[in-house]
């Protein structure tokens, strides 16, 4: 029996795993959906709970983000932990690495570098302090370290298994299912007002990129998730108001407060329409 999956295999911000449960009742109250686009992809988790929950629908996971790079590395990722992790034996658990400490985990990934790619994210659970991320080598060489070590092999078996994995602009993808009445979109942008440090700042997520993303609603089957601190339902509101539009009419509303680290929490939302 393939593992059920309830948060992401990989560390990724913006994950909805705090989300699962809910999103499965969602789910659950789905009819007439042959297909499910996950338009912002992400981690995948979404596309991966959809597939379990609805497992005779065609789910399409567009992972712009390339996580799926990520899983593929796994195996070197995790040996080139098993090859930190004695280095910091002797730091205290969430205590600081001493320099000389981390000046030789740096070689180690530099080493590492030769021969693969190297994923500074998923080490940043690691040796940072929860909350911060590394991109690159250089990020990571400027970052106080922390002993974080995760203690088992990081396992992304059958992550993907039955998710049909694009790498496109969500309009393209969007574009070719608008007209299918059984489709039921999957859109979690990145959130305005919210912390953005881990997107590549050429993808860096406007107002205006939002509101185009709105656009796309009327008419369809969706789930959209957005954040208390965008004030996204107060503008539809305004706008339903001032000038005869429908945004987000005739949608469930649903809450969940959810941490970044132990201090900066937001309020996660999920506005479905099924």
């Amino acid at each position: 029996m393939n593992k059920r999956f309830s948060s992401s295999p990989l560390p990724f911000r913006g994950s909805k795993r705090y989300y699962v449960k809910r999103f499965r009742e969602v789910l659950a109250q789905a009819q007439d959906v042959e297909v499910i686009i996950d338009l912002f992809g992400g981690s995948g988790l979404l596309s991966r709970v959809a597939k379990d929950m609805l497992p005779n629908c065609r789910v399409i996971y567009n992972d712009f983000d390339h996580y799926d790079e990520r899983l593929a590395n796994v195996a070197n990722t995790n040996a080139l932990l098993r090859s930190i992790a004695p280095l910091v034996t002797s730091v205290p658990d969430n205590k600081k690495v001493p320099a000389e400490t981390k000046k030789n985990i740096l070689k180690l990934c530099a080493e590492a570098e030769k021969t693969h790619t190297v994923d500074y994210i998923t080490l940043s659970a690691s040796l940072l302090f929860s909350g911060n991320w590394a991109q690159s080598y250089e990020q990571m060489s400027k970052q106080t370290m922390y002993n974080r070590m995760v203690r088992t092999d990081y396992d992304v078996t059958n992550y993907l298994q039955g998710l049909e994995v694009t790498h496109c602009d969500y309009r393209e993808l969007f574009d070719k299912y608008k007209t299918n009445k059984k489709a039921l979109f999957l859109l979690d942008p990145p959130y305005l007002q919210t912390e953005h440090s881990a997107y590549k700042a050429d993808t860096y997520w406007q107002l205006k990129d939002y509101l185009d993303v709105l656009a796309l609603l009327d008419g369809t089957k969706f789930v959209l998730f957005t954040s208390g601190k965008s004030q996204i339902i107060e503008l539809c509101e305004w706008i339903n108001q001032n000038y005869d539009a429908t945004l987000l009419q005739g949608s469930q509303k649903y809450e969940q407060n959810s941490r970044v680290n132990n201090v900066a929490a937001y309020k996660d939302i999920m506005i479905a329409k099924l």
